[in-house]
């Protein structure tokens, strides 16, 4: 990778800062288009003086295509987990995808990584499985050869779910469990999708190809939390939530700038978030899987409830 250009698409991201960080050590440079170039500064520090380029984002075809124009790869992380308005999944996982794909394959780029979710599927229950199943297929018509990750949940430093829900243990005495908590995840280190990321860049292994990444523990969404609960050192009550009692709160809730909860995230949880059988994975990829004992606990330190200190008698 040392001296290509690479275009990150949502490079700003809990997965894009982590794989700008790993390209720039790779001596890759760098294209990161953002909305907010000043509050991606951050991302500089990462490599050498002007390896890392933070350029004005643009979703329109004509900006997309110059974003792409010259460089060896693109990766396009972008994504969302609630809409503010109808329609933002399709114009985020679909058009975005579809766009970046073109411009890609126009650009004579040579490798393309779509990331996307395991779950996608254009006729899902949720619209976020839909608009990431569909972005699939755009992304295919225009750049057959492209790669396509489909991680499950990821962890990580920062990650949305075991900081998450470590942040909402130290203000609630309740954690909820949707449906009883039985749906199924396979959480994968968010370093392991980025080796998988730049294992794609870097040869021609995944072209065409769509790969569904798990690590190596599947856990109800109930067992997650009492690991995280038992990580923490902390006691709190499981409280078992219908869906249609999830469903009439999260009505209320999507009215708030960052929802909690979302109908929409509610039909999610009704199906398994796990590798498919016969799915090609981190492990034709080389890669082993690191399972989350060995990360968790580590970034979850500052979350961690006190223990009293004994005064010296």
């Amino acid at each position: 990778m040392r001296n290509q250009v690479v275009t990150v698409f949502g490079g700003t991201g809990f997965i894009g800062r982590q794989l700008v960080q790993h390209l720039a050590g790779l001596g890759a440079a760098l294209r990161v288009p953002t909305r907010d170039p000043d509050r991606a500064g951050f991302l500089r520090p990462m490599g050498d003086v002007g390896q890392i380029a933070i350029l004005p984002a643009s979703a329109d075809p004509e900006g997309v295509a110059r974003l792409v124009h010259g460089t060896a790869a693109a990766v396009n992380l972008v994504g969302i987990l609630h809409e503010r308005r109808d329609g933002d999944f399709l114009k985020v996982h679909r058009d975005f995808a579809g766009t970046v794909a073109t411009a890609a394959k126009a650009a004579g780029t040579r490798r393309l990584v779509h990331l996307s979710a395991i779950g996608a599927d254009p006729d899902g229950a949720a619209r976020y499985a839909r608009s990431k199943g569909e972005g699939e297929a755009a992304v295919r018509r225009a750049c057959p050869e492209a790669t396509i990750l489909r991680p499950s949940i990821v962890f990580g430093p920062g990650d949305g779910f075991f900081t998450r829900f470590a942040r909402m243990s130290m203000l609630s005495p309740v954690l909820p469990l949707i449906e009883g908590g039985r749906t199924r995840f396979q959480p994968v280190y968010v370093g392991d999708v980025v080796e998988a990321i730049t294992t794609c860049l870097a040869d021609d292994v995944g072209r065409g190809k769509t790969f569904e990444l798990g690590g190596p523990r599947i856990a109800s969404f109930e067992e997650l939390l009492r690991y995280l609960l038992a990580t923490l050192h902390r006691r709190r009550l499981l409280l078992p939530v219908p869906a249609r009692l999830a469903a009439f709160q999260a009505r209320f809730l999507e009215y708030l700038p960052s929802p909690p909860l979302t109908r929409d995230q509610i039909r999610l949880l009704q199906k398994d978030n796990v590798v498919a059988p016969g799915a090609l994975t981190l492990a034709d990829l080389g890669i082993e899987p690191t399972p989350l004992e060995t990360v968790v606990p580590r970034y979850l330190a500052p979350f961690k409830r006190q223990q009293p200190r004994l005064r010296p008698a």
